[in-house]
């Protein structure tokens, strides 16, 4: 099992004589140059993650949901009672959430990780649908509120992290060659625009949505509550508001939460560190994946945006980290849903590089325009 120190200092940028192979390929393929728009560029993404063109067609998805409870739910910021967590967490495991049906459309399975659930959950019934789905690494039963203090120590957040690098590894040493970042946790919306506003700069207001529907009042209170979370940790960390991005990920990831937003970093770092693309998902996933490149901005190039959310946030987070999305569908549900639907395209990408063929293979006269 890597430690995140150690990964951390393995982590290497993605092969980009891998990626300029699958650029010149592209170009030979029966079609005009760059008629496959997204596609070729991901296809050349994923040479460049896998260090070798051809890359290869991913056979074996899995979508990882990280679950964990937010202090700051306190504040009014969701309209959800925190008991909702646990409640889906049980229905994943009983294969009745959107994403267990988005996961058997694209033949991704699927495994929950309690990583900071406040309530407990229920063994699961054993059967062969639900073995080995449910991970227990609760850190702590959800974290702090974040307008009056740190929403876990230091070494809390660390641990979170780490949850989600040893995940990843697990399910790559099981075979996993593609990992969707999925999460659940009512209000966590709320620690996500926070940490997406310090890291990126943008305006808590530009940043904040209404998460699962709240009202025009709600949203306004919502605004508040993350306002006074990120000046109290300007305050406390000695630094101008508009500079929080000079602190630590993983730094602002203690004083900001959540648990599950420190696990999905985990898998960014950790599907790095093994060469496997990572599939993120909305606003919640993208947190993640900006407390990753802040520890390690190697990760970027190994990270594929599944789709763009309806949370500004995500955009925001997006255009820091250089992501293009590969759908755009109006979704806020997270849960992996909206990186689940993007399985089918990653494996499209790669497998026009392995089977489209070339004009001298098929006999075709290429353009006479250089």
């Amino acid at each position: 099992m890597s430690r995140l120190s150690e990964a951390l200092s393995s982590l290497v940028p993605v092969d980009e004589t891998s990626a300029a192979a699958a650029e010149e390929r592209q170009n030979q393929l029966t079609k005009p140059p760059g008629a496959l728009g997204g596609l070729e560029s991901l296809g050349s993404q994923l040479a460049a993650i896998a260090g070798k063109c051809p890359p290869p067609v991913p056979t074996r998805p899995v979508v990882t949901i990280f679950a964990g409870d937010h202090g700051v739910l306190a504040e009014g910021v969701s309209p959800w009672p925190v008991e909702v967590t646990a409640q889906m967490v049980t229905n994943f495991l009983a294969g009745g959430a959107a994403i267990n049906v988005i996961a058997r459309e694209v033949g991704a399975s699927l495994v929950a990780v309690d990583v900071g659930v406040a309530t407990p959950i229920a063994e699961p019934t054993a059967n062969a649908a639900t073995a080995n789905r449910l991970v227990r690494a609760n850190v702590r039963p959800g974290t702090a509120n974040f307008v009056h203090g740190p929403a876990m120590s230091l070494a809390e957040a660390r641990q979170s992290i780490q949850v989600g690098l040893s995940v990843a590894n697990k399910l790559v040493d099981q075979g996993a060659d593609l990992l969707v970042t999925g999460d659940m946790g009512i209000g966590n919306t709320t620690p996500s625009a926070a940490l997406v506003s310090a890291i990126t700069g943008w305006p808590a207001r530009a940043v904040t949505g209404r998460g699962t529907g709240i009202s025009d009042e709600t949203l306004e209170a919502k605004i508040a509550v993350i306002e006074a979370g990120l000046n109290r940790v300007a305050a406390a960390r000695s630094v101008a508001l508009t500079a929080l991005n000079l602190v630590p990920g993983d730094m602002l990831l203690s004083e900001l939460g959540g648990l599950e937003i420190g696990a999905i970093a985990g898998v960014a770092i950790g599907g790095a560190l093994r060469r496997i693309p990572v599939v993120v998902d909305g606003v919640i996933s993208l947190a993640g994946a900006l407390v990753a490149a802040s520890l390690a901005p190697e990760v970027v190039g190994y990270l594929v945006a599944g789709h763009r959310s309806v949370e500004p946030g995500a955009t925001a987070a997006m255009e820091h980290l250089g992501l293009e999305p590969l759908l755009d569908l109006k979704l806020r549900l997270g849960e992996g849903t909206g990186g689940c639907l993007a399985v089918p395209l990653v494996r499209a990408a790669a497998r026009i590089l392995s089977e489209m063929a070339t004009f001298g293979d098929a006999g075709v006269s290429g353009s006479t325009e250089g």
